[in-house]
């Protein structure tokens, strides 16, 4: 990304929802130049979309929690096959595959405790592949929207 780019990137970040215009004149260049900007980058995978950050308790998500889970054996298979099982499940937020000692982290939101219970004993723990998970509830979230890239980038 050239500075420009990087520019437009940073304005997005800001408020996605702010005009093409608006953005044209705050990096300083036409808006044809700066919709065709913001169109290779979304071509190139640097702007991967547009998203609203609700809030959990208004999606009924209450409680929330990270569960690291330990997997086995470890081979592709197992690891792609139980990615698309939890990022499927509706109570999943998010799925990272990590390196390390647990092979998944998974963010989870459900409406309260009971529920959270159900989710961890209901459909993770049948998983033949699971050899272990261990369960932190969040008490609060901080996310940063808007990382500015690291020198070199």
């Amino acid at each position: 990304m050239d500075e420009l780019d990087s520019a437009i990137v940073r304005e997005l970040q800001r408020d996605a929802r702010q005009s093409n215009r608006d953005i044209a004149r705050k990096v300083g260049v036409a808006p044809s130049t700066c919709l065709e900007r913001t169109r290779l980058l979304r071509e190139r995978g640097v702007i991967r979309g547009y998203h609203a950050d609700i809030a959990p308790t208004a999606l009924n998500r209450g409680v929330q929690a990270l569960v690291s889970v330990q997997v086995r054996p470890l081979n592709r298979v197992v690891i792609d096959n139980f990615k698309t099982f939890a990022a499927g499940l509706a109570e999943v937020q998010a799925v990272f595959v990590m390196a390390g000692s647990d092979d998944f982290l998974i963010h989870v939101g459900a409406q309260d405790n009971e529920h959270m219970h159900a989710f961890l004993f209901d459909k993770l723990s049948p998983r033949k592949e699971i050899v272990g998970f261990r369960t932190s509830i969040i008490f609060q979230h901080l996310a940063k929207h808007d990382p500015a890239p690291l020198p070199g980038a």
